[in-house]
């Protein structure tokens, strides 16, 4: 089974596609809530009417950086899912991924990115800065999920096509202000948010294998093969989605594991980074290099 955003016929099961005369996201893929769709069409009314200041979790100076940069937050923007993820059961002895599951982590982020995105794109925007993507439970939703996605959507004062992605929709990145500037001002430019993931189940060993490593100091080959395995295969998924964005590399790469609501044996293997196109040519100058004289 393939799993990625490549595009609607490669990847991971999706939900079905929304009712007719239902609100959707940019893509077409999703529908939005009735609250949802509520505030994009307030986002769309302030847009219009130029009314209102923005919201924004820029810190102080990443605000300064942007607006130096020329580019101008316009609102705080998020996206939510709140998913029942389904169960699958694993073989106790064998090491494998757990498919259905690694579907339903794919599916709900993109959920909730996809509807972050609807809302920058009511506000006009080139991009969203600073993404964070976060996975939260409820006390009254006992297995259920929450996904989010929120960042803050920014445009640029001198507008260019290629600042958007192929749907016409904003760029995503997850640097933070400081490194968006030092990205843009050296010549290149983030695409897209970019992740890879994979539900992967690690075999038990059995009573007669532990019993070998009482009181000793040796590797476990069936752990570090099991673990080799699911972060290759996130990290191969987020290099494929870069490609498909067209991005030349992935930045500020970040590899995590959790383990959710599946007890200790399955466990998410997660890669995130932001695709970025490069130049050869920097607008930077060559750094000065300083000698402390305090040691």
């Amino acid at each position: 089974m393939a799993f990625g955003r490549k595009d609607d016929t490669q990847g991971a099961p999706a939900s079905p596609p929304p009712p007719p005369g239902d609100a959707t996201t940019i893509s077409g893929r999703f529908s939005m809530p009735q609250a949802a769709a509520g505030r994009i069409q307030r986002l769309e009314r302030l847009e219009e009417t130029d009314q209102g200041a923005f919201t924004s979790d820029l810190s102080v100076n990443e605000f300064v950086l942007l607006h130096k940069l020329g580019f101008d937050p316009l609102g705080y923007v998020m996206g939510t899912s709140i998913y029942h993820v389904g169960l699958q059961y694993g073989n106790w002895r064998q090491s494998m991924e757990l498919e259905v599951l690694t579907a339903a982590m794919y599916n709900a982020r993109e959920l909730a990115i996809d509807r972050m995105r609807t809302e920058a794109h009511a506000l006009k925007a080139d991009g969203i800065v600073g993404v964070h993507l976060a996975i939260q439970q409820h006390a009254w939703g006992n297995g259920e999920l929450e996904f989010v996605a929120q960042g803050t959507a920014v445009r640029a004062k001198d507008p260019s096509a290629s600042h958007k992605l192929a749907d016409g929709g904003p760029f995503t990145s997850d640097l933070s202000g400081q490194d968006f500037f030092t990205l843009v001002k050296a010549g290149h430019f983030p695409r897209a948010l970019v992740f890879g993931t994979c539900v992967y189940h690690v075999a038990h060993q059995s009573v007669r294998q532990a019993m070998k490593m009482t009181g000793q100091n040796m590797e476990i080959p069936l752990f570090t093969e099991a673990v080799y395995t699911a972060r290759e295969l996130a990290m191969t998924r987020m290099e494929d989605e870069a490609a498909h964005h067209g991005a030349d590399g992935i930045v500020g790469v970040r590899a995590g594991v959790y383990n959710h609501i599946w007890g200790e044996h399955a466990t998410e293997f997660l890669a995130v980074g932001t695709g970025v196109t490069t130049s050869p040519e920097s607008g930077l100058d060559d750094p000065n290099l300083t000698l402390s004289l305090n040691d």
